[in-house]
């Protein structure tokens, strides 16, 4: 059995519960928060909830140790920190930031002697790997990734903070005509606007002027400027009622040529429909846990990625199994 720890109990944290419990091979051995522990309830019995900074005495207690923070100012602290002590991975998620990230991690964890994986999910992560795949099988080619529809929390977060917003979920919605043109091998060249919408479902503070709101989100910088924007003002009952899930998704494309004279066109898609962004997140991160933990079984220490990672260490099958089953 692979012991799984999981370090932060918010939405990302209960779907790697959940995870665990659909992996037979993989048992929660431990959760660690930031809060009070006697105040967090979790779904498995029997397991101990504990202050996250006494992780470190429980270090042997756990194989791999799943951190569940932010990427904005949580994890590019804590999985260098905790990979001098465990075997750790991360779904860190700013990509520009992904090489600094990957360097600290890198130093932690071959410093200690242990294993550790960033930016395990679907983007970065699934989305990472169907790149890579289709411009190594197509490099005379364009690629194209389109998010959504989908509740972008970032964005989401972003609108809550604008003065007299009280709560707010965004949309990220692709374009349809963008979409249709990529998949008719037409090969265009989009700008920003041109890919995807925003739509924002905005509850107002009380006597708040709705037209600044407008102005100020429509306005923002590197979050809603470069796009087509949509703002409803919605109540907080309609919110809860109609806007409480975390739904997302997207499309990744390759589009190229193949043939002595480039006669023949090639459509490369891959596509995610999701329910719950978390919930999907933490099954991806599940099963590059298991990874972790064989590597770490065969001494491998430092930081890797999805790109560094055989697909048969993500299942629990054996070589012989995965042969006469899946290939």
């Amino acid at each position: 059995m692979i012991r799984v720890g999981i370090y932060g109990y918010g939405n990302l944290g209960k779907g790697i519960e959940c995870a665990i419990r659909q992996n037979a091979d993989m048992e929660l051995a431990a959760v660690f928060t930031r809060r009070d522990p006697s105040t967090v309830s979790i779904l498995t019995p029997n397991v101990p909830v504990y202050a996250s900074a006494d992780a470190v005495a429980h270090k042997d207690e756990i194989d791999v140790l799943v951190i569940c923070g932010g990427s904005a100012t949580d994890l590019p602290v804590q999985t260098p920190e905790l990979a001098k002590n465990f075997n750790v991975i991360d779904s860190f998620d700013t990509h520009a930031n992904i090489p600094t990230h990957f360097a600290n991690v890198d130093a932690a964890a071959k410093e200690s002697g242990h294993t550790a994986l960033i930016s395990a999910g679907w983007d970065p992560g699934m989305f990472s790997l169907n790149r890579l795949y289709a411009n190594c099988i197509l490099p005379n080619g364009n690629d194209y990734t389109f998010w959504g529809k989908g509740v972008s929390q970032g964005h989401s977060d972003a609108i809550r903070r604008v003065k007299g917003v009280k709560n707010g979920k965004q949309y990220t919605i692709p374009v349809p005509e963008a979409l249709d043109a990529v998949r008719a091998g037409q090969n265009p060249e989009l700008t920003t606007r041109q890919k995807h919408t925003r739509e924002c479902f905005v509850v107002a503070e009380e006597g708040a002027d709705l037209a600044q709101i407008e102005h100020d989100i429509k306005t923002m910088p590197n979050y809603f400027a470069d796009y087509d924007t949509t703002i409803h003002f919605i109540t907080e009952e309609e919110l809860i009622r109609d806007h409480s899930g975390i739904p997302h998704g997207g499309f990744v494309f390759r589009s190229g040529k193949t043939g002595w004279d480039n006669e023949d066109n090639v459509i490369i898609e891959y596509s995610l429909k999701l329910d719950s962004n978390p919930s999907f997140t933490a099954s991806v991160i599940a099963a590059y846990a298991r990874a972790v933990a064989r590597l770490a079984s065969e001494g491998v220490s430092g930081c890797k990625t999805v790109f560094d990672v055989a697909p048969s260490y993500l299942s629990p099958l054996s070589g012989e199994e995965l042969r006469a089953h899946l290939l």
